[in-house]
């Protein structure tokens, strides 16, 4: 132990994060603290703090409407040689699903993992029953047992696979779901000193969704996969109730197109509308965040007077195993956010801030198209494939996931 707390107190003062030695020595957690301090890279959140010093240079990115394919519009020949393609892979065990599911429900006003939320259907079923009615249907059409792979939190983790255990996981057979668990990052203040949470221990928060390629790998998921001969995987967010997670219209096309990536988009609803859209980044595929793009171009028309940016990337991905594999080698660019977040002082009190104080590091998805030549885009309905759940009331929100929800199985 000795020895351990030297070679910590050590890496404090080289990675200049003495502030922490004032916890190390009174900690009630002191190994606890100790083997956390022994595992952080301290110098890779010392590069992210000075990154978020510069401001991001956009006029260096060439941005360019990127070709889509609108699901709606495809001939009924292209169609029936998509699904084939799709349903042999799928038929076949060659598909998985990935859902990340890492986060809390507390914007909501729910105390748990996010999935456990019920949206308010009569049902009174959850977000993870959806997504699980949603693959009992896809196996029994294949006949086949599609493997789910679902990753949670270090926060959460224990906490869904006790919901999945008690509800003896809603009849999905157990074998074929597996959980893991989602990288995080120290969290720093405004000099670049990582914080201290409320447990006593630094403070981390998830490494975006883009960390899912470095999860797959650290967990083995990717192993597994390779093991099971799944070669295409779609990686979506818990928080859609309407996300079609198995497509073989998708599947087959980008197979057909010879891409290693898909992604599905809706028209985006107006120029001003807070959402990424699909595009060129430098000739290679991307997505620009709305607040990169300028009015100009998010309010530019073509010909048919249509927006020229309108794919909106609603995070319903496909990759294959290969590229999954490749980009989980690779380091992704990390985003920095400043937020609110209670930490614990020098003095060992419970601060609780006003204002943001602190910078969290993720990563995004969609970094990872910029590592393709291309990939396929397929245009899909809003009102059939996307109803998120993120915010308590207005957009967004239970109940207008709930209306869309309903209004399309109504149809059904």
């Amino acid at each position: 132990m000795e020895e351990k707390y030297l070679s910590a107190k050590e890496k404090l003062i080289k990675s200049r994060q003495e502030n922490l030695l004032n916890y190390l020595d009174k900690s009630a957690k002191k190994e606890e603290l100790i083997n956390q301090i022994l595992k952080i890279d301290f110098e890779q959140i010392m590069n992210l703090y000075e990154q978020t010093k510069n401001k991001i240079d956009f006029s260096k990115n060439v941005i360019e409407p990127i070709d889509y394919i609108d699901k709606y519009n495809i001939s009924s020949e292209k169609l029936e040689e998509y699904k084939k393609i799709g349903e042999d892979k799928i038929k076949n065990g060659k598909y998985a699903v990935v859902t990340m599911a890492g986060g809390q429900g507390t914007r909501l006003g729910h105390n748990g993992p996010k999935g456990t939320f019920n949206i308010g259907l009569k049902s009174n079923k959850s977000i993870f029953e959806i997504l699980i009615d949603s693959l009992k249907e896809s196996s029994k059409k294949y006949e086949t047992t599609i493997n789910w792979y679902i990753m949670t939190s270090k926060e959460n983790n224990k906490d869904t696979k006790a919901f999945f255990e008690k509800n003896d996981f809603f009849g999905y057979p157990k074998e074929s779901v597996m959980f893991f668990i989602q990288g995080e990052l120290p969290m720093c203040d405004e000099q670049g000193q990582v914080i201290i949470g409320e447990n006593g221990l630094i403070k981390e928060a998830a490494d975006g969704h883009g960390g899912i390629f470095e999860s797959l790998r650290s967990n083995l998921i990717i192993n597994d996969m390779e093991k099971k001969g799944i070669e295409w995987a779609f990686i979506g967010p818990v928080d859609n109730v309407l996300v079609k997670m198995v497509d073989e219209i998708l599947l087959g096309a980008t197979i057909k197109n010879g891409m290693q990536a898909g992604g599905k988009s809706v028209v985006k609803a107006g120029p001003k509308e807070k959402v990424g859209v699909f595009c060129r980044r430098n000739g290679k595929p991307g997505v620009v965040e709305y607040t990169e793009i300028s009015d100009e171009m998010s309010e530019r028309l073509n010909d048919n007077g249509e927006l020229v940016f309108a794919e909106s990337h609603i995070n319903c991905n496909l990759f294959s195993v290969k590229a999954i594999k490749e980009i989980s080698n690779k380091k992704l660019p990390y985003h920095s956010a400043y937020k609110k977040s209670k930490f614990i002082n020098l003095e060992g009190e419970l601060v609780t801030p006003d204002k943001p104080n602190a910078y969290k590091f993720e990563s995004f998805i969609f970094d990872a198209f910029d590592m393709l030549e291309d990939m396929t885009i397929l245009r899909v309905k809003r009102e059939e494939e996307f109803a998120p759940v993120k915010n308590a009331e207005g957009s967004d929100s239970p109940e207008t996931a709930r209306k869309l929800y309903t209004n399309y199985n109504d149809r059904l």
